[in-house]
């Protein structure tokens, strides 16, 4: 509990352990939670709010801040470096331990601005440091204290999956990658997916060699080949080099190299290893069993996100879902509050957007091909270079795609955007798809010339007409 005019937590200090809602886990899907909780009820909802680690969980601390900031850093001396337009002569250099203590701090800030102040604004939420474990079904054990309630909801996130390499020892991962002080000469990444991706991009601007392995043979599983193909591109003309679909053997280490022996190649004088190989649900230790809820590679939920205990519920990335999204976990543990105090909302994960903030970013929301041709769902799609899109030329970066497809009915059922500031207006899709509008709504509305975001208009409009034969602003 946190004390008026204090920013720091008063831990277990109250006698009563009995409470109306406890919320195991205090990143985003936690937070959200008990604040809805406590809006819902004019602050009069009893909550204990239980963690392990600094407050607001993987996002703010290890993931989703420190990571952007290191990206958008990267990209701010890459440029510096190697500016884009002629007649622009630059250079930059960098103090790489000034630079990480400088995100450490940014991190502190926003943890603190963000979370430890605005705890601070609910007397009614409790805080419990400590690893929570149930007894029964409605009782955990948070160091030694029993903490009872009438409805629980587990938001315990998720932890880097470590594979199994002969050899793999002082590595990296994205929770602590944030103590690296000396610029690694030559990194190996293993693993494909966002993290992977956006972190070898990272170090990638900043000079550093960087190598990513993969077991598979393409990168960001689940999206189509266009939108894979598009990125391995880009990011090989950054310099980035691939090596897909290769086993690893070994790992070896000597004289503070690394090298790493796969069953066909060997590759050596690696300052680093990041395993960024996919994330899993973090709920060991739970005994799940004693509260009688069924997990399986995540906790299993029904549409409202109750668990097969009825009083208790689960939201965020320990979840049984395709998706893991800080967005998606505030999203969920907002509505897993409400369900228990008597609503039926659900989650459309067709309507939830995500982004690779590599550079061009990729962002995604609603059905891929992939997903179509599976469910042999009937679907049209265009897609359109962005070579053809004028804001992405003075950019200077035109390589890149955005792709629309629509069903029968010509509504809106998908859109994907390989290309700059992707991230800020894939949100056109996410309005698209949640409003059922068509192409032909998408082409009827007017877009801001010149932007990257037009993009998503011009793919409309290629349903209709060829856009070599159409000049700007042709509606």
């Amino acid at each position: 509990m946190y004390l008026r005019g204090s920013t720091k937590p008063r831990l277990e200090v109250l006698k009563m352990t009995e409470y109306d809602l406890a919320i195991i886990g205090w990143g985003a899907a936690g937070f959200a939670a008990a604040i809805k909780g406590s809006e819902l009820t004019s602050n009069q909802m009893k909550i204990a709010l239980i963690g392990y680690g600094p407050l607001g969980g993987t996002c703010v601390n290890v993931g989703c801040v420190p990571s952007k900031f290191l990206i958008e850093a990267s990209k701010n001396y890459r440029e510096a470096s190697h500016p884009s337009y002629a007649g622009i002569k630059a250079s930059a250099s960098i103090d790489f331990p000034e630079f990480m203590e400088s995100l450490n701090n940014f991190v502190s800030t926003e943890r603190e601005g963000k979370y430890t102040n605005v705890i601070s604004n609910f007397e009614n939420i409790d805080l419990y440091e400590g690893l929570a474990k149930f007894i029964d079904k409605n009782t955990v054990s948070v160091n030694g204290k029993e903490i009872k309630a009438f409805n629980f909801l587990i938001s315990t996130g998720s932890r880097t999956f470590i594979p199994e390499i002969r050899g793999l020892t002082n590595y990296y991962t994205s929770d602590n990658i944030w103590n690296i002080q000396k610029l690694p000469e030559k990194i190996a990444v293993l693993g494909s997916g966002e993290v992977a991706l956006e972190m070898a991009y990272a170090f990638s601007n900043f000079g550093s060699e960087v190598h990513i392995f993969n077991r598979s043979n393409r990168i960001l599983k689940g999206f189509d080949d266009d939108i894979n193909s598009e990125l391995i591109e880009a990011l090989r003309s950054n310099g980035i080099n691939f090596h897909l679909g290769v086993n690893f053997h070994e790992i070896k280490e000597e004289n503070r190299k690394k090298t790493i022996v796969t069953s066909t190649e060997t590759f050596t004088e690696f300052d680093a290893i990041l395993v960024a190989t996919g994330r899993i649900s973090n709920v060991e230790g739970l005994n799940l069993k004693a509260a009688g809820i069924s997990n399986d590679n995540g906790i299993i939920v029904d549409d409202t996100l109750k668990t097969t205990n009825p009083n208790i519920y689960a939201a965020g990335d320990c979840v049984r879902q395709p998706l893991k999204l800080e967005t998606l976990a505030g999203k969920e543990g907002v509505i897993a509050v409400e369900n228990m105090l008597g609503g039926g909302r659900t989650v459309n994960m067709n309507e939830i957007p995500w982004v690779v903030f590599t550079e061009p970013n990729v962002a995604s929301v609603g059905y891929t091909e992939y997903e179509l041709k599976k469910k042999n769902i009937e679907y049209s799609v265009r897609t359109v270079d962005l070579k053809n899109v004028v804001k992405a030329n003075i950019l200077k970066s035109a390589n890149g795609l955005a792709k629309i497809i629509a069903d029968r009915d010509k509504k809106i059922i998908g859109v994907h955007v390989v290309g700059p500031n992707a991230a800020e207006f894939i949100i056109e899709g996410v309005y698209l798809i949640k409003n059922k509008l068509t192409y032909n709504d998408l082409i009827d509305s007017v877009h801001v010339f010149p932007t990257v975001g037009e993009s998503i208009k011009i793919s409309g409009q290629a349903f209709i007409r060829d856009i070599s034969k159409m000049s700007c602003c042709m509606d």
